[in-house]
């Protein structure tokens, strides 16, 4: 049985790692690092010994990560009542204001401005918020 910190390896992955194309399976121990998470001996990663060609795609990475991270965070802090319409209303195929109206019992009327509250909520959300104070500097 491993440990948290054991890969069981195969392959040609395992003959590389291994460094003999005679066995084709091998253990791989990692130390875990300072922060708790794992490390190959003497493979400590930092931005001096990741190629360029990678921290440029590492980097955008998190970025797309955090952009996707956002939205979810911000909705999840949503009063109840602008979570179940701001869902009704990103249905596909789209839900008709009436039966909104119907499921949620409010007027159909009071829908639009219901949305635009619920949106400026989650514009002022402090990860929304910094998205998009970041995003006319990136484009300038």
């Amino acid at each position: 049985m491993q440990s948290a910190g054991e890969r069981r390896l195969t392959g040609a992955k395992a003959q590389h790692l291994a460094g003999s194309g005679e066995d084709a399976t091998s253990q791989v121990r990692l130390d875990p690092g300072a922060d708790g998470c794992a490390q190959a001996p003497g493979h400590l990663l930092d931005a001096d010994n990741i190629p360029d060609g990678q921290t440029g795609t590492a980097e955008e990475e998190l970025l797309a990560a955090e952009r996707h991270a956002a939205p979810r965070d911000a909705f999840t802090c949503l009063h109840p009542s602008c979570q179940q319409l701001m869902a009704l209303l990103i249905e596909d195929p789209p839900v008709p204001y009436a039966e909104i109206s119907a499921r949620l019992g409010i007027p159909v009327g009071s829908i639009g401005p219901t949305r635009r509250r619920c949106l400026d909520k989650l514009r002022r959300y402090p990860a929304i918020a910094a998205l998009i104070d970041a995003e006319p500097a990136a484009r300038g």
